[in-house]
This record gives structure tokens, sequence and C-alpha cells, in this order.
């Protein structure tokens, strides 16, 4: 059997995880772009190029099946975000235009942030999204230029990403950081391994042929409070926490439901915060 085409655009950290699990199934060839591609994984073929030069999207091969649209803001201002995720997505979806290509789907890497609901609710793929800040109305107009793509197109809405590199939370902890029990704040969180397996599982289910929704929420099994986490967190590394003097890190206080995810028989490598922190910090000894 031939080998399917997948480019990854903006293969960071998930795109690079994403890759690993791709190219262990042997059945695809991943392309991954990035401005440095000696951080590329091996077995990957790269493409030096940046996203949000339209000029500089480097060479690609002449058949592109997937698309994965992985790219990161390079700060958090909302010019940073207009660039990512705006500017870099068309600029990608010019290209497969232009160039005359025809990829099965696209996949988008979007976030929770659409979502406007701060009371603790629970909120899923067919709830209202009406964002007040930057990140989530520029992340939903992404979204809408996806749709609008002549390619089908899925986004698929990440919690907060934690894994290799991304230790925000064990850092406040051994700073002994905590943070006060009420209000409570809900937050959502999913393993790095778990986004990639998120999106190779949907490649997977379009290759067979099977159902695929335009939109995710990716999120693990369990939304928690902030406080709770850092508790056992703070349990797990032996270190006491000032609750009293440090406030709750700012999210958005609601539950995201996976329902729709695991529908589409998806395991989760870490269906909760301490299988998935328990392996971040057993392999950080």
């Amino acid at each position: 059997m031939n080998k399917l085409n997948i480019l990854i655009a903006g293969c960071g950290d998930v795109g690079c995880e994403l890759a690993r699990q791709l190219t262990a199934m042997k059945c695809f060839n991943v392309w991954g772009l990035r401005r440095n591609i000696a951080k590329l994984p091996a077995d990957v073929n790269p493409i030096q190029g940046d996203l949000f030069i339209a000029e500089r999207l480097g060479d690609w091969p002449e058949q592109i099946d997937y698309v994965v649209y992985a790219a990161a803001s390079n700060g958090r201002s909302e010019a940073h975000y207009q660039l990512a995720y705006i500017d870099g997505l068309q600029n990608i979806l010019n290209r497969l235009v232009n160039g005359r290509y025809q990829p099965t789907r696209i996949f988008f890497t979007s976030s929770t942030s659409t979502f406007h609901q701060s009371k603790g609710e629970w909120v899923n793929e067919t709830s209202a999204t009406e964002p007040v800040k930057f990140n989530g109305r520029i992340m939903l107009e992404a979204e809408r230029r996806l749709q609008h793509a002549p390619f089908p197109g899925t986004a698929i809405r990440f919690g907060g990403i934690y894994g290799p590199g991304r230790t925000r939370l064990i850092n406040r902890v051994l700073k002994g950081e905590g943070c006060p029990r009420e209000p409570a704040v809900y937050s959502n969180r999913i393993h790095q391994k778990d986004c990639a397996g998120i999106i190779a599982h949907l490649i997977r289910r379009a290759m067979d042929n099977l159902p695929v929704d335009n939109l995710y929420l990716g999120v693990d099994c369990t939304p928690a409070t902030t406080f709770d986490v850092l508790q056992w967190l703070g349990g797990q590394l032996n270190v006491s926490l000032d609750n009293t003097n440090y406030p709750s890190p700012q999210r958005g206080n609601r539950r995201c439901s996976n329902q729709r995810i695991i529908e589409t028989g998806y395991k989760f490598y870490f269906p909760d915060y301490k299988s998935g922190y328990a392996s971040l910090l057993h392999n950080r000894d």
C-alpha cells in the first residue's frame, strides 16, 4: 500500500509528538513544516519554512492527503494570536488552493478559550461561544475560516496542554504557590501525548471512511478545580503550599465534556490529571 502524505504545519511540541505516533504506524509519510527543522523527530521529512510569511512556506510534496495545522503563538498579544491562528492558517489554505492540492481533511488545533461560560458550567461541542477575550474570538474566527475552506475541516478545542516542556503548574508548586479553595475555579487539561493521540485517531477514522465531525473538545475525563490539582501535586512533591497569598491562576472556570471524542472509540493515555502528572513527575526524576 502506498503511504499517505501528512503535512504538519507548525510542527512544535504537539506536532512532533503527533509525528512520532504517525511514523510508528508505518502507513504515513510525515512532513514537518517549521523554522528550525533540526528539532524535528527522526523519520520526518523536513520542510523549512515560516507559516507567517506566505512566500516562505517551503517545498511541499506533490500530493498531500491530510494537513494538521498545529501552530503556536510566539507571544500572548492580540497581534501574536492573529498572526499564528488566522494569518498562518490562511497562508496554508491559500497554498493548498493555489497548488491545487486536494487533502482529505484538515485538522486545526483550536482552544477551549472559545467558550465564555465562567461559573463552573458543563460545556460541549454544541454549547454557545461568545468569548469576551481576544484569544477566544481569534480562535473562533480561525475555526470559521477552516469551515469555509474548500476542503473538509475539523477543529479540536484543546484544554490546558501539559507534558514535557509544559510544566507550569509543577513549577508553581515547587515555589510553594498554592491558591484559595474558594471560590472554586474549574480547569480542563490534556496531556500532550493525548493531544497528538486524538488527532492520530481521527486521521485513522478518516482513512477507514468512518464519520469525523467538524468539531471536538480535546480534554481529559476529569475537569478539576485548580486548588485540587495544586494540592495533589504538592503532596506528590512533598511541598507545603501557601494557599492564602497567591491567587488562582487565570482560567475560564468551566467543565468541558469529552464525550464526543470518547464515543468515537478514543482511549486516553492519561484519562485524568493524576495519571498524566504522575507520568511527568516520574520521568522528571
